[in-house]
């Protein structure tokens, strides 16, 4: 729809998603594979607020939203980012003055608005869920304030597309009570799924209002983490949540999790239709993704080439490359541990290239936090496809780097979500590259070189490792080897 720009235009690009309930205004630091978020602006204008019962467009809403694109259109013009790429969903292309609305803010504001479908609202949501996860497959549904949207997404192709008109803002007006929606909710919602399907095993849940469930989930369950995008939920879980939404105080709920008001008074009717559309389409999981139509609109304007790439490996490397003492560093040192995790599979050891990519770039950290710093900015970082027990197993190897033992760790808690044997894995990585790090900063292997055996890790030094090789590095080499449970053998 939008098309490819040239590649000198991505060093900077600026999208506006004009919903139903928000408005937002992202500048991505160039279509890297894994989105860099260099502005991110958002205003609930509530456009959409009240037009099933009016056909027009909420008098407050234009003007609120009139005053952000405004506001964004100059931020644009500051950036120097040129022409912002918008879309309007739902409330502008129902609304009886959506064009006129449409046609002010181009006269005004010179920024031009796309009114898309449905089904194009649909095809943008699901980029956005392949720019996050690009092995997804499964269903991806998007909802805002005045519609819900589903696609069907898998080996990166986009199948079918539908869209509906369970947004909150349609749902307050549906009469009968809570039985009458209910019964409406879950009529439209057997339509759906005659055209969509009933054998997904995930659903992808995109949109403010299944963030903000997610969130409260995490209240619920006490979750030790509030990164939502890979946040996983089983059936089970989104009823026991429901109920305990339905059964909570509203105001009590928003002062816990920070929901603002506007996205807190939507959360009852958003509940009843996830209850709805999990119990009809019968998923084994559910997965927030923080990533829809804005990022699914930078995944239209990306190669083929740079779609296949993986989004974890570009983030790290990115973030070497901006921060790290010597960018390249981690690759050599991937490099010389090879022969140390020479049987992991594919998927340790993409978390392990992860690791030696990121192993130097928190030195500017005050040495006494430098290890708490790297937990941290791993498991809080904005990166694509990385589960929960990842981020915590890539946070843990990269305090393991820096410091020999988690106790007493404020992290603890994080811990959880690995299983034993995950955090000793950890362990020996993060002790691999503590170790590997002090032969060279540049590149290990001019100093040594590996072998390991499973019964024994024998180190042999070159006349610069000779040099290198100093107690401390020695007491790291034996960290390691006891972490691995093997001999150790310097020759």
């Amino acid at each position: 729809m939008f098309g490819k720009l040239p590649k000198r235009a991505l060093s900077r690009v600026g999208v506006v998603d004009v919903g139903s309930n928000s408005i937002r205004m992202v500048v991505f630091d160039g279509a890297a594979r894994s989105p860099a978020y260099f502005y991110n602006e958002k205003v609930m204008a509530g456009l959409g607020a009240r037009m099933a019962q009016t056909g027009r467009l909420n008098p407050e809403g234009v003007e609120r939203g009139f005053a952000a694109l405004q506001r964004f259109a100059a931020l644009a013009k500051g950036m120097d980012i040129g022409p912002l790429t918008c879309v309007a969903t739902a409330a502008v292309r129902e609304a009886e003055d959506g064009p006129e609305f449409q046609a002010r803010v181009e006269r005004e504001t010179g920024i031009r608005m796309h009114v898309i479908d449905g089904e194009e609202e649909a095809r943008l949501s699901a980029q956005g869920v392949l720019l996050g996860w690009p092995e997804a497959k499964g269903l991806v549904c998007d909802i805002g304030g005045n519609s819900m949207e589903l696609a069907e997404v898998e080996n990166g192709q986009i199948g079918k597309r539908i869209t509906s008109q369970l947004g909150p803002f349609r749902l307050q007006q549906v009469g009968g009570g809570k039985d009458g929606l209910r019964k409406h909710i879950r009529k439209v919602m057997a339509g759906l799924a005659k055209v969509m399907g009933t054998h997904h095993e995930r659903i992808y849940l995109v949109g403010g209002s299944w963030r903000a469930i997610a969130r409260l989930d995490m209240e619920r369950t006490s979750y030790p983490m509030t990164v939502l995008h890979e946040y996983r939920m089983t059936p089970k879980a989104v009823a026991d949540t429901v109920a305990w939404i339905g059964a909570s105080d509203l105001g009590a709920l928003k002062a816990q999790t920070g929901l603002s008001s506007s996205r807190i008074e939507l959360v009852p009717l958003a509940a009843q239709v996830l209850a709805q559309l999990t119990e009809i389409f019968a998923p084994a999981e559910l997965a927030v993704s923080s990533y829809g139509i804005r990022e699914g609109l930078l995944y239209e304007q990306m190669s083929d080439s740079l779609r296949r790439r993986d989004p974890l490996i570009e983030a790290a490397r990115f973030t070497e490359r901006q921060m790290a003492r010597m960018p390249g560093s981690g690759k050599k040192l991937y490099q010389f541990l090879q022969p140390v995790f020479q049987n992991v599979p594919p998927e340790r050891d993409r978390l392990i290239r992860a690791a030696c990519l990121l192993h130097d770039t928190s030195w500017r950290a005050h040495p006494d936090y430098r290890a708490d710093a790297c937990f941290d900015n791993v498991t809080r970082a904005n990166m694509a496809a990385l589960s929960h027990p990842e981020r915590v197993f890539l946070g843990l190897a990269l305090l393991h780097r820096y410091k020999n033992s988690r106790a007493n760790s404020p992290m603890a808690p994080l811990f959880k979500l690995l299983t034993d044997a995950e955090i000793n894995d950890a362990e020996v990585l993060g002790k691999a590259m503590r170790f590997g790090a002090m032969l060279a900063l540049d590149d290990p292997a001019d100093a040594a070189r590996l072998t390991f055996d499973k019964k024994q890790l024998v180190l042999k030094l070159t006349a610069t490792g000779r040099r290198l090789m100093g107690e401390v590095a020695e007491a790291r080499f034996g960290a390691l080897c006891n972490a691995l449970g093997v001999e150790g053998k310097i020759i």
